[in-house]
């Protein structure tokens, strides 16, 4: 399966191996290219599946409404219908991470584990929901180049290499502006989830680069002991983009996960 029939969408898939299936949801503005390591190392104990969410890379584009966590979950219950999965190990990267909390909320009873990778559970502050909005401004006014030399910066550990750096700038460059608008306003208005961390009764895992300054270690563990059955693995060396640019620790840290599943 390359492509599903959604809601709606059309959705790119990504896809690797056979088995009990585990979904992996990216980032803003990523796309599915960012778990390509992740895919083909588990892919001897799973049928590894990375949709492009909707609007996101060689999916359908979108227009008007803001992207919301709850469409992204919808989507991927859909995805599972087709696949005829009852459940799956569900893995998040940020704002992969809010669309895995809506579904676990959504569609607990689908949840095998999961793995919270450099995100986190709380809403947007004030400060926060402003940014989102100048932000969105701003790259219609100037472009994509000023937001991939930004999140360069702050997003990558001070030691990532420059084929991390090249992912990162080719996946924010391609990913559309209406897309780009969409998402944000969808992390705007996303709710608290924090409460939803208590109701997860399967294995979890909380991942997080140790040089995260979006996502800190700290707050990672505090996520972690708001779950029933959690652990922490930081990696060493990381940013806020731990898949890309520390794939194998990244790999090894969810395989962890995948055997107590």
């Amino acid at each position: 399966m390359t492509f599903a029939e959604v809601e709606g969408a059309r959705l790119h898939i990504l896809q690797r191996g056979g088995g009990p299936v585990a979904l992996f949801i990216h980032g803003f503005p990523f796309d599915a290219t960012m778990w390509v390591e992740q895919l083909d190392a588990l892919s001897g104990t799973r049928r590894c599946i990375a949709p492009d969410l909707r609007g996101f890379g060689r999916s359908s584009p979108v227009t008007g409404e803001p992207l919301s966590m709850e469409t992204h979950a919808a989507d991927l219950a859909a995805v599972l219908d087709l696949v005829s999965e009852e459940r799956a190990d569900i893995v998040g990267l940020s704002m992969g991470g809010y669309v895995a909390l809506a579904f676990a909320e959504l569609y607990p009873d689908r949840v095998r584990s999961l793995a919270l990778v450099d995100t986190r559970a709380g809403p947007d502050d004030e400060q926060g929901r402003l940014g989102r909005d100048a932000t969105a401004a701003r790259v219609v006014q100037e472009g994509r180049s000023w937001m991939a030399a930004t999140m360069d910066e702050t997003l990558l550990g001070p030691d990532a290499s420059l084929q991390a750096r090249a992912r990162l700038r080719t996946m924010i460059e391609g990913c559309p502006y209406e897309t780009i608008v969409g998402a944000l306003g969808g992390m705007r208005d996303r709710p608290d989830r924090t409460p939803v961390l208590a109701t997860v009764t399967v294995p979890a895992a909380v991942i997080v680069g140790e040089h995260d300054t979006v996502t800190p270690p700290g707050a990672a563990t505090l996520m972690a002991d708001a779950l029933q059955d959690a652990t922490v693995h930081v990696v060493p060396g990381a940013g806020h983009l731990s898949p890309v640019e520390r794939p194998v620790e990244v790999a090894a840290a969810l395989r962890t996960l995948l055997e107590r599943a």
